[in-house]
């Protein structure tokens, strides 16, 4: 069986479209102001054409994708961890009762690194927040960092 990375290799679920291995596992859907991620049952490659498909806006306003976790070429990285995943469990109140069905989880750095917790958050991350709530804005603004 092949995989798109290595089994012990973490994804990332924040991921943007130009990062290396970028593949889409939801679509955003609700309001600008009250968005929700509606979970895909596979992880499809961000190719062109599915990138055009989010015209008039950026790919990033209508998918959630994954990447491999960028580990320290990433802000949110820090001692081994992710510390936007660590902030919204600790900021920001779930959305959600259950863990939504997804596909991602298995190799989830949000979801190995802070369980059920992570995934209660998810559905309302998204990358440009309209209407955020002071909390999630917190949650997303990464830590100063250690020179």
């Amino acid at each position: 069986m092949e995989h798109s990375h290595k089994d012990d290799a973490p994804l990332c679920p924040s991921a943007q479209p130009e990062m290396a291995g970028v593949a889409v596992f939801g679509i955003i859907q609700g309001t600008p102001a009250d968005p929700r991620a509606a979970y895909l049952d596979r992880l499809v490659p961000l190719t062109p054409g599915i990138a055009e498909t989010a015209a008039p806006v950026l790919p990033d306003e209508v998918f959630r994708m994954s990447a491999p976790c960028a580990a320290s070429g990433c802000q949110h990285y820090g001692g081994g961890r992710c510390s936007l995943a660590k902030r919204l469990v600790q900021l920001v109140p779930s959305v959600v009762t259950s863990a939504p069905p997804c596909m991602l989880r298995p190799a989830c750095m949000w979801w190995r690194q802070e369980g059920v917790e992570a995934c209660l958050r998810c559905p309302q991350v998204v990358t440009h927040m309209y209407g955020a709530s002071a909390q999630l804005i917190e949650a997303a603004s990464p830590p100063e960092r250690q020179l």
